[in-house]
């Protein structure tokens, strides 16, 4: 391209975003690089040290005799499963035993532990109530 096309091309849509992002445009740190992290430090006299801890190691299991292909296609059609919720849990495992337990006359509000209702966190890692709710 010509010195006068650019020019013109620069005024009429904006000389930033026309020109290409290099790391001589960044600031003196910017490594424009392709997005990998380093994998050592570089030393106080200029030189590199790799670190054997920050190179990663894929650990990829074998698949011989596997049916399966290890891709799926994005074509690929939508599953015909609903997605699990709170409800649906509920209702597949928890009702089940309260119904039977109505029923066979054994079945006691004040105790709902039998049926995996817990009334407290305490000891638990992750608290329900109420510091973790949305304010």
């Amino acid at each position: 391209m010509g010195v006068l096309s650019t020019l013109i091309r620069g005024l009429t849509r904006g000389a930033d975003r026309m020109s290409e992002f290099t790391s001589k445009r960044g600031s003196r740190t910017h490594n424009k690089g392709r997005g990998s992290r380093p994998t050592g430090v570089r030393l106080s006299s200029r030189k590199f040290l790799s670190i054997k801890a920050m190179i990663p190691e894929f650990v990829v299991p074998s698949l011989d005799g596997f049916k399966l292909k290890p891709y799926v296609s994005y074509r690929c059609p939508k599953g015909t499963e609903t997605p699990v919720t709170a409800e649906s849990l509920f209702a597949e495992i928890v009702a089940p035993q309260i119904r039977k337990d109505f029923n066979e006359g054994i079945y006691d509000k004040d105790h709902l532990e039998k049926y995996g209702f817990e009334p407290t966190q305490d000891g638990k890692l992750f608290k329900l109530y109420p510091k973790n709710y949305v304010r």
